[in-house]
């Protein structure tokens, strides 16, 4: 155990700092492992292999690896639980990892929810996007809630999408930068399109039937079946190509303008009136309780037990108030359950508070704190240099001497004291929008950070378990993005709303698949390579592509043949299908059900 101080200070060390070995050729798929002689080990075993030596060479063989190398991220998984912990302590080290994963999972749905949802609305506020349909988009993460949103359509399927479908985009792109990881993208697409069309909306089905909107839910599934089809001939023919990967994007370019299409032809056809809802439009009840304000700084931060007369604020107490993500009051009127999440939020809230700013347009003051907004001119650059490419950049020494972070601290500390001198607590500065962009890059920085851990932990969590990439994404990583939608989808639906939650399954994972999938393998490309090697690791792959679209079409004939009137058989048949596939995939991962591969 006398590597263990070394093996310490890799798990610290930054990954940036690793020699990359990347292929000329981006082959994101199965690594074949080679034979075991001596020449063979010197360029690299598969990495999981390293449960088949004695615990004694674990360490050595993580070190001397070079598959073993993480790219990205400011963790060496790897290092740390093969080399840090001793192999009696081997399932302490799992376990700390486990509690990681899922806090690294509240933390993409905080920044999703708080911090990236409300700054991507005040910059299509500040854009002067029309504001006449009435049109739902999908919740925001970790259960909160968009609600009705009198929103363009375009801005629905656009801005919003991107907002609520971060975590997976990222994580998605992410996963496509390194071939070894690229069986979590393909795992987590698959995986939480068959969980939300399958689980989520027979989770509807059963807690209020309804009457499903009739043509947004077939023009959805028909785009999504495209979809669907279009990656199993990519993963067919193990591949994808410049011209495919913007095919990808420009078939969400086409979905966004038919959806757009389409609803200013029923404008036209109800000749811009206010009609009741038809059968194909999403319900609008009024007898539904308000939601409480999502924003930063709002419902959740005490903006409810502020004095009705204005007064006159310190900086410092505008800074302290600005600062606290609790309120003592709702607090003590929370349940339990409620106290204990909280308690874990708090944390990573109040780092994203420091770092992260937020515009309101809905609030008079657009939620400007003068003290805490010019600390954020200083904070969210340095974030920003630190996170990219796991602070690489950040680190970087100009002239050997002078490293970047500190002159962007010299920077930003002179414009955040020129703001502050210039600016008042009461009234934000005409640029005040500027900030919405700056939150919106910030909050960008942080999911991209933490979904970098994610992929890589999951990682891994393969290489202790012997486990397939594909079947981490199809099980952890879907389910770990698909919570959220699924608690608020379903609170939605015991509101009065279960054929808005029963549309946001279908027409939120379209925006996923096309543009996690497109825009992954795009930004892997380069002029001199611009093609993406797409190996199935195993028939799993196959199984969750068949999966999925055997889904759909079930669908997409019982629905119609319902008269889109949706009770509890459906939803009951969908999640006993969704259970029988997760038993075929995993008898598949173990290799106790074989299928033949194409």
């Amino acid at each position: 155990m006398g590597q263990g101080a070394t093996g310490l200070a890799g798990v610290l060390s930054l990954a940036g700092a690793l020699p990359a070995g990347t292929p000329q050729l981006l082959d994101v798929g199965r690594t074949l492992p080679p034979g075991g002689d001596a020449l063979s080990h010197a360029r690299g075993l598969d990495c999981w292999e390293v449960r088949k030596h004695n615990s004694s060479e674990w360490c050595h063989f993580i070190r001397s690896n070079p598959d073993c190398r993480l790219d990205g991220g400011f963790l060496d998984y790897l290092d740390g639980v093969f080399c840090v912990f001793p192999p009696r302590l081997l399932p302490l080290a799992v376990t700390l990892y486990a509690l990681w994963l899922l806090y690294l999972f509240i933390i993409l749905g905080v920044t999703a929810e708080k911090f990236f949802c409300p700054n991507l609305s005040a910059i299509s506020t500040n854009l002067k996007l029309s504001h006449n349909v009435a049109e739902y988009t999908a919740p925001p993460r970790g259960g909160g809630h968009q609600g009705f949103s009198l929103t363009s359509p375009l801005h629905g399927v656009t801005f919003l999408a991107f907002g609520n479908g971060a975590p997976d985009v990222f994580s998605a792109v992410v996963a496509f930068s390194d071939p070894r990881t690229a069986g979590l993208a393909i795992g987590a697409v698959f995986g939480a399109g068959v969980f939300v069309t399958t689980v989520v909306a027979g989770g509807i089905a059963l807690v209020k039937p309804f009457t499903a909107a009739s043509r947004p839910f077939l023009r959805d599934v028909i785009f999504y079946m495209v979809a669907v089809f279009l990656t199993f001939v990519i993963l067919y023919l193990g591949r994808i190509r410049l011209g495919e990967a913007l095919g990808y994007l420009g078939l969400y370019v086409f979905y966004v303008l038919t959806v757009v299409l389409c609803t200013w032809i029923h404008r036209r056809q109800r000749g811009d009136g206010l009609v009741p809802p038809g059968a194909w439009e999403p319900e609008m009840p009024t007898d539904v309780e308000e939601p409480e304000p999502s924003s930063t700084n709002s419902g959740d931060y005490g903006e409810e037990y502020r004095p009705l007369l204005p007064s006159r604020e310190t900086s410092l107490r505008i800074l302290t108030s600005a600062l606290s993500p609790l309120d003592c009051r709702k607090w003590r009127r929370k349940p339990w359950y409620w106290r204990l999440f909280k308690a874990f939020r708090v944390p990573v809230e109040l780092l994203l508070l420091l770092t992260v700013p937020v515009v309101d347009p809905d609030k008079d003051d657009l939620n400007w704190r003068r003290p805490l907004n010019c600390l954020h001119i200083l904070t969210s650059p340095l974030l920003c240099v630190l996170t990219l490419k796991s602070g690489t950049y950040g680190l970087y020494q100009i002239q050997g001497i002078f490293p970047v972070w500190a002159l962007v601290t010299l920077v930003a500390s002179a414009l955040a004291l020129i703001i502050f001198i210039t600016t008042s607590n009461e009234e934000p500065p005409k640029y005040h929008c500027v900030f919405a962009f700056l939150g919106f890059l910030a909050s960008t920085m942080w999911i991209n950070a933490a979904a970098t851990e994610l992929v890589n932990i999951l990682r891994t969590l393969g290489v202790i378990f012997q486990l397939s990439n594909t079947v981490l994404g199809l099980t952890l990583l879907a389910w770990g993005n698909s919570i959220g939608d699924t608690f608020s989808d379903l609170t939605m639906a015991r509101q009065g709303y279960p054929r808005m939650a029963f549309s946001a399954c279908f027409g939120g994972i379209i925006f996923n698949i096309l543009v996690g999938v497109g825009l992954g393998c795009l930004l892997q490309m380069t002029s001199s390579q611009p093609l993406v090697k797409l190996e199935p690791d195993s028939s799993l792959v196959w199984v969750l592509a068949g999966a999925l679209g055997l889904s759909l079409a079930f669908s997409l004939v019982t629905v119609p043949a319902q008269c889109f009137q949706l009770g509890k058989a459906y939803g009951l048949c969908l999640i006993a299908y969704y259970l029988l596939f997760l038993c075929v995939a995993l008898l598949t991962e173990f290799r106790v059900i074989h299928f033949p591969t194409p």
